[in-house]
């Protein structure tokens, strides 16, 4: 099985990839350290949560123990109250638009390989484009597909890797550790 999903750890979420399931585990192939937290969960396309505890960790992969059996077959189907979508990681990340010679600052708080969501104080039109410029990513052409101010969805250019986007969004700030250095 080779399926992207998120790992949740005290409310920062890491990418990863679904390398097996039974009722009772999970094995994630991993991007990073596996974090360190009492419970974890697993979030899938659909929007499934399953708690999980960290058994084991080794060469980028690490197992993990369900709280309580699954039905692997909802799971593997990934059936949930949600349509699947492209997994998006929630961050807190200042970011630049670029339109022309004019600049305006942006937050991009949530990314995923195809897109963004960000916060703005400059109105947008749907179907606008503009470049967006943020340490961590590369410039990207985007393109505003949905609006709900000062919040807008944007689609970018370029689709970024699956491992580039992990790597990347671990690296851009988190909601939760902005509050924890407060």
């Amino acid at each position: 099985m080779l399926r992207s999903a998120k790992l949740i750890a005290d409310g920062t979420e890491f990418l990863c990839i679904i390398r097996d399931v039974s009722e009772t585990g999970v094995k994630l192939r991993l991007f990073h350290a596996a974090p360190r937290a009492e419970i974890l969960m697993i979030e899938t396309a659909s929007g499934q949560h399953y708690p999980m505890q960290l058994v084991w960790e080794a060469n980028g992969e690490a197992g993990f123990r369900f709280l309580q059996p699954i039905d692997v077959d909802a799971f593997v189907k990934e059936s949930g109250p949600y349509p699947k979508r492209p997994l998006r990681l929630r961050v807190q990340h200042p970011a630049t638009v670029r339109m022309g010679n004019q600049s305006y600052d942006a937050t991009i708080l949530d990314i995923s390989r195809q897109g963004a969501r960000i916060a703005i104080s400059t109105k947008l039109a749907i179907g606008q484009k503009f470049w967006l410029e943020a340490d961590e990513l590369p410039l990207f052409e985007a393109t505003v597909c949905w609006r709900r101010v000062p919040e807008y969805g944007l689609v970018f250019g370029q689709l970024m890797g699956l491992e580039e986007l992990a790597q990347r969004a671990e690296r851009m700030d988190r909601p939760e550790r902005s509050i924890a250095a407060e």
